[in-house]
């Protein structure tokens, strides 16, 4: 199935069987993406007076509880909610999910025993800003099963944040666990940036976390399409899936 679409005063076609998935799985222990100490996803049946909810078991129908953390088990999107006093739901704030996304990538660089992404590299993309919804950071090639618990992983300076927030960007998506530093103090600051948060909230932008993207995926536009499950929590599981734009 073909689309054509405008943007910017450009016309661009894309393929809508053609989508590329960024989401990482849940409920596949050694295969889920990790971080913050969070166990693995926990899938088990009811059971209840006697009967468990399992086919294997005996039970008619499998009927299973789920346990996990949205901010520690796999992709998620989270909203200011996330370090508000009010803890507003992605649920209420996301309400577009069709949006316009530049995939970038950015690598991290040493400083004082940290691996930063600076808001310089970002800028020697000379990307075209007008008319972008959402910018999506590929950082590394982090492989099914990795655990970013204790590792101190790469993050971003708030400065970058800070430059996306004021060119429009209103979804900003990654393939780590966070934007800033692992341990900081509980500052957060690139978090605080992109949020203009306390000063100016911005409702209805979103962080997306803990994301797979694959080596594959050019840098350059996409149509993308960002789906979380209809929880009323600062954070949920997503499926953000993307499609190539081409010119016409």
């Amino acid at each position: 199935m073909k689309i054509t679409l405008t943007h910017a005063r450009k016309t661009y076609t894309t393929d809508l069987t053609n989508g590329i998935d960024l989401s990482s799985v849940l409920g596949k222990p050694g295969e889920e993406l990790k971080a913050w100490g969070a166990d693995d996803v926990d899938i088990s049946p009811v059971e209840r007076d006697g009967w468990i909810g399992s086919v294997k078991q005996g039970s008619p129908v499998n009927f299973f509880n789920i346990k996990f953390n949205p901010h520690g088990n796999g992709s998620h999107t989270e909203t200011v909610g996330h370090i508000s006093t009010e803890k507003e739901s992605v649920n209420t704030y996301l309400k577009q999910h069709h949006l316009i996304a530049y995939v970038v990538h950015l690598s991290p660089k040493g400083r004082d025993g940290d691996e930063v992404i600076s808001l310089e590299e970002l800028k020697q993309k000379q990307i075209n800003w007008e008319g972008l919804d959402a910018l999506i950071v590929r950082t590394g090639d982090y492989g099914p099963g990795h655990d970013f618990s204790n590792t101190n992983a790469p993050y971003f300076e708030p400065e970058l944040l800070a430059h996306a927030r004021d060119f429009g960007i209103k979804h900003f998506l990654v393939d780590l666990p966070s934007v800033d530093r692992e341990e900081d103090e509980g500052k957060l600051l690139a978090h605080h940036a992109f949020w203009n948060y306390p000063e100016n909230p911005r409702m209805d932008a979103t962080i997306s976390e803990l994301l797979r993207i694959p080596a594959n995926v050019n840098e350059g536009l996409y149509l993308l399409n960002l789906q979380t499950a209809a929880f009323e929590n600062d954070a949920a599981p997503c499926r953000p899936v993307i499609f190539r734009l081409e010119e016409v």
